[in-house]
C-alpha cells in the first residue's frame, strides 16, 4: 500500500508541475522537453522525476545549482542545447545520478569544480564539444565513473594526473581529437581502465611512457595517427590484448617493439607503408597480424618474418605488392624458396630520435602563488597583482594567472618555462601585448586572452611560441582582424576572435595561418567578408560567422575552402539566398546554421550541389514560407524547421510528402491558410484537395484522424529510442 500510495503522490505531483511545453510521463518518472525554446532549466520540473530529457534547447550556460529542484535524477541529456560554459557547482545535488549527456555543445574549458556533485555517475559523453583543454582535478569527484566520452574535441595536450578521480573508468574515448603532446604521467590515475580509444589523432610517436601507467588495459586503438615508427620496447602494458595500429604512416617496426606486452594476441597494421616486418620477440600469446594495404616486398629480405610465422603459429593477413611475380599473392600462400634475393634493398631503419631528458626543476614558487608538483600547475588567479610573478617551477606546464590587473605583458615575460603548455591571462585589463612578450615558451600550446582590452596585436608578440595552436581573444576590443599577426604561428589551429567590434574581414588577415581549422568569429559587427579573406585557409573546417550584420552569403570568399564542414551564419539580417549559394563548398559541408535570420525566401536553387554529405541543417525561427527540394539530402540527422510560417498549399506538397518519410522530427508548423494555422505540416489537412494527393498515400497520415495521430506521434516520441527524436540514433 505505501508503495501505491508513493505512486500516486508521484502521479498527482508531476500532473501539477509538469513546465508547459514538456511531456510528462508519471508512471516512470520521465520528463521530455525536446528541441525547444527553452533558455534556462525550468524550476517546475516534479521534485521525483527520474530522467530528464532537454535535448535541442539553448541554455549557452548551465549555472551553479541549476538542479536542486530534481534530485532524484538518474538520467539527465543535455545534448545540442548551445551550452558554452559549465559554471563550478552546476550539478551539484545530484548526487544518484548515473547517466550525463552533454554531446554536441559548445563547450570549450573544464574547470576544477564543473563536475562536482556527481558522485553516483557512471557515464559522461562530452562528444562533439569544443573542449580545448581539462585543467587537472576535473574529474576528481567522479569517482564511480565507468565510460568517459571526449571524443571530437579539440584536445591537443593531455597533461599528467589529468584523470585523477576515476579509479574505476573502464573506457576512455579520445578519439577524433588534435592530441600531439601526452603528459608521461597523464593516465597514471586509471588503475580500472580496460579501453582506451586515442585513434585520429596527431600522435607522432608511439606514446610509450604515459601508455605504461596502464597495467590493466587489454584494448588499445591508435590508429589514424601520423606515427612513422615503433622504437625497441616501445609498447608495456602487461595485459593488452588488442593493438590497432592501422592506417598509420608505419615504415618500420623494431624486432622487440611489442616484447613488454606479453599478452598481445591481435595486431593490426592495415593501411601502412610497410615493405616487411621482422620476427616480432617476446610476443608468444599473438595469434593474428593484420597487414592489408602495405607494399609488402615479398623478396629474401621478408623470409625470417614468414619462417617465425610458420614457427609462431601466427596468422598474418596480407598480399604480396611486389616483386611482379608475386604480385597479389597471399603472405600464407608462399614457399620460402619463392621469396628470392634480388637488387631490391631494404628500407634504411628510421633513426629514433635520442629521449630527452627533463630537469625537474627546483620547487621554488612566487610569493602569493600556488604551485603544484604533482600536476606541475602553478595559480596567481585573483591575487590582485600588478606585474606578472616569475620565479616558478622550470617544468611549469599549466599557469593559470586570471583576474589580476596586470594592463601589459612585457617583453620577456615568462623566463625559464621552457616546458609550459598552457598559459591563462582572462580578464587581467591586458592593453598591450609587447613584442617578444612570449619568447622562450617554446612549448606554449594554449593561450587565453578573453576578456583584456586588447585592440591590435604586433605578430613580434608570438616570437618564439611555434608551437601555438589554440589562441583565444574573445570579448577584447578588436574593430579588425590584427592584420599579419599570425605569419610567426605556423602551427595555429584554433582562433577565437567572437564578441569583438570587427566590422569587416579583408584580403590579408589572415595571412600566415596556414595550418588554421577552426575560425570563430560569432558577435561582431561584420558587414563585409572580402572574397580573397579566406584564401589563406585552405585546410579550415570550422568557420562561425553567427550574431554579425552580414546581409548575404558571403558565396565569394568560401571558393578554397576543400576541407569545410561547418558554416554557421544565424542571427545575422539575411533576407534572402540566391542560387548556388553553397556551391564554393558542396563537396565538403556536413552541418549548416540559417537560423534565427529573418530569412523571408530561398532561391529553389540556393542548396544546388549539397546533397548527402549533409548531417544536419539547422532553418528554424526563420520568415520564408516555403524551402527548396531537399529530396537528395539523405544523410540527414539533424533537421529543424521550427517557428517558420509554411504556407500549407498545394505547393508545399512536395515538403509535406518528404518530411513524412524522415525518421526526424523537424517541428515544422503551418503559418497559413487560417484552418491549418498551429498545425504540424504533416497533420494539416489543406493538403487533401490537391492534384496527385491521392497517388502514392501509402504510408500518408489519414485526415480525419489528424488528433488520433498526432497524440500517437507525441506517445512514440517520449520513448527512449533516439531515432524517434530530433535525431538519429548513432552507434
Amino acid at each position: 500500500w505505501g508503495l501505491l500510495l508513493l505512486a500516486a503522490a508521484l502521479r498527482a505531483t508531476a500532473a501539477a508541475r509538469c513546465p508547459a511545453p514538456c511531456v510528462c510521463d508519471n508512471l516512470r518518472a520521465h520528463v521530455l522537453c525536446l528541441n525547444g525554446s527553452l533558455t534556462a532549466i525550468p524550476d517546475t520540473i516534479p521534485e521525483l522525476t527520474r530522467e530528464l530529457d532537454l535535448r535541442g534547447n539553448s541554455f549557452m550556460v548551465i549555472p551553479a545549482r541549476a538542479f536542486l529542484a530534481t534530485p532524484y535524477l538518474t538520467h539527465l541529456d543535455l545534448q545540442r542545447c548551445k551550452v558554452e560554459r559549465l559554471e563550478e557547482g552546476a550539478f551539484r545535488g545530484l548526487g544518484r545520478l548515473v547517466y550525463l549527456n552533454l554531446a554536441s555543445n559548445g563547450i570549450v574549458l573544464l574547470y576544477q569544480e564543473s563536475l562536482d556533485g556527481l558522485s553516483s555517475l557512471q557515464q559522461l559523453i562530452l562528444e562533439g564539444n569544443r573542449i580545448e583543454e581539462i585543467q587537472p582535478g576535473a574529474f576528481g569527484h567522479l569517482g564511480s565513473l565507468t565510460v568517459l566520452d571526449l571524443r571530437a574535441n579539440a584536445l591537443v595536450y593531455l597533461p599528467d594526473m589529468v584523470f585523477q578521480g576515476l579509479q574505476v573508468l573502464r573506457w576512455l574515448r579520445l578519439s577524433h581529437n588534435a592530441l600531439h603532446v601526452l603528459g608521461s604521467e597523464a593516465f597514471a590515475a586509471l588503475p580500472a581502465l580496460r579501453r582506451l580509444s586515442l585513434d585520429h589523432n596527431e600522435l607522432q610517436a608511439l606514446p610509450g611512457d604515459a601508455l605504461a601507467r596502464l597495467d590493466g588495459a587489454t584494448w588499445l586503438d591508435l590508429s589514424h595517427n601520423p606515427i612513422t615508427y615503433v622504437a625497441e620496447e616501445a609498447l608495456a602494458m602487461a595485459s593488452l590484448r588488442h593493438l590497432f595500429l592501422d592506417h598509420a604512416s608505419l615504415q618500420d617496426v623494431a624486432p622487440d617493439a611489442f616484447a613488454r606486452s606479453p599478452q598481445l594476441r591481435i595486431l593490426d597494421l592495415r593501411e601502412n607503408q610497410l615493405q616487411g616486418l621482422p620476427p616480432l620477440a617476446g610476443v608468444g600469446g599473438l595469434v593474428r597480424v593484420s597487414l592489408d594495404g602495405n607494399p609488402l616486398l615479398c623478396s629474401c629480405l621478408l623470409r625470417p618474418f614468414h619462417k617465425w610465422l610458420a614457427r609462431a603459429r601466427v596468422h598474418a593477413e596480407g598480399a604480396c605488392a611486389a616483386p611482379p611475380t608475386l604480385r597479389g599473392r597471399s603472405l600464407d600462400s608462399l614457399k620460402s624458396p619463392e621469396m628470392r634475393c634480388s637488387h631490391l634493398q631494404p628500407p634504411p631503419n628510421p633513426t629514433v630520435p635520442p629521449e630527452q631528458s627533463r630537469a625537474a626543476g627546483s620547487r621554488q614558487c612566487p610569493q602569493g602563488c600556488v604551485c603544484s608538483p604533482d600536476f606541475h600547475h602553478g595559480s596567481c588567479e585573483n591575487r590582485n597583482l600588478q606585474k606578472i610573478p616569475r620565479g616558478f617551477p622550470e617544468d611549469t606546464r599549466l599557469l593559470d594567472l586570471r583576474r589580476n590587473p596586470f594592463r601589459t605583458v612585457p617583453p620577456d615575460a615568462f623566463p625559464g618555462l621552457k616546458e609550459l603548455v598552457s598559459l591563462h591571462l582572462q580578464r587581467c585589463s591586458i592593453r598591450v601585448l609587447h613584442p617578444g612578450a612570449l619568447r622562450g615558451l617554446e612549448s606554449l600550446v594554449y593561450l587565453y586572452l578573453t576578456d583584456n582590452h586588447l585592440s591590435t596585436l604586433a605578430a613580434a608578440a608570438f616570437e618564439g611560441a611555434l608551437q601555438l595552436a589554440y589562441l583565444d581573444l574573445d570579448h577584447n576590443a578588436f574593430t579588425h582582424v590584427p592584420a599579419g599577426t599570425f605569419r610567426l604561428l605556423p602551427n595555429l589551429i584554433s582562433l577565437h576572435l567572437q564578441h569583438n567590434t570587427i566590422g569587416e574581414l579583408a584580403e590579408g588577415d589572415l595571412a600566415g595561418a596556414r595550418g588554421l581549422r577552426w575560425l570563430y568569429l560569432a558577435g561582431n559587427a561584420i558587414r563585409h567578408i572580402a572574397p580573397a579573406a579566406l584564401a589563406p585557409t585552405k585546410m579550415l573546417e570550422k568557420l562561425q560567422l553567427e550574431g554579425n550584420h552580414l546581409a548575404e552569403v558571403p558565396t565569394a570568399a568560401l571558393w578554397g575552402l576543400p576541407a569545410l564542414t561547418e558554416l554557421k551564419l544565424s542571427r545575422n539580417p539575411i533576407k534572402h539566398i540566391g542560387d548556388s549559394a553553397f556551391l564554393p563548398v558542396a563537396s565538403s559541408l556536413q552541418h549548416l546554421y540559417l537560423d534565427n535570420m529573418g530569412l523571408e525566401q530561398i532561391s529553389p536553387h540556393a542548396f544546388t550541389g549539397l546533397g548527402p554529405k549533409i548531417r544536419s541543417l539547422h532553418l528554424e525561427s526563420n520568415k520564408m514560407s516555403n524551402i527548396p527540394d531537399m529530396s537528395n539530402f539523405t544523410g540527414l540527422e539533424i533537421l529543424n524547421l521550427q517557428d517558420v510560417p509554411f504556407h500549407c498549399d498545394c505547393q508545399l506538397l512536395p515538403l509535406r510528402r518528404w518530411i513524412n518519410k524522415l525518421n526526424l522530427r523537424v517541428g515544422a508548423t503551418c503559418g497559413s491558410p487560417e484552418e491549418a494555422k498551429g498545425l504540424k505540416v504533416k497533420f494539416s489537412t489543406t493538403f487533401q484537395t490537391c492534384p496527385g494527393w491521392g497517388q502514392g498515400k501509402a504510408g500518408e497520415t489519414n485526415p480525419n484522424k489528424t488528433k488520433a495521430a498526432s497524440k500517437s506521434s507525441k506517445k512514440k516520441r517520449s520513448g527512449k529510442s533516439p531515432a524517434r527524436g530530433f535525431s538519429k540514433s548513432r552507434a
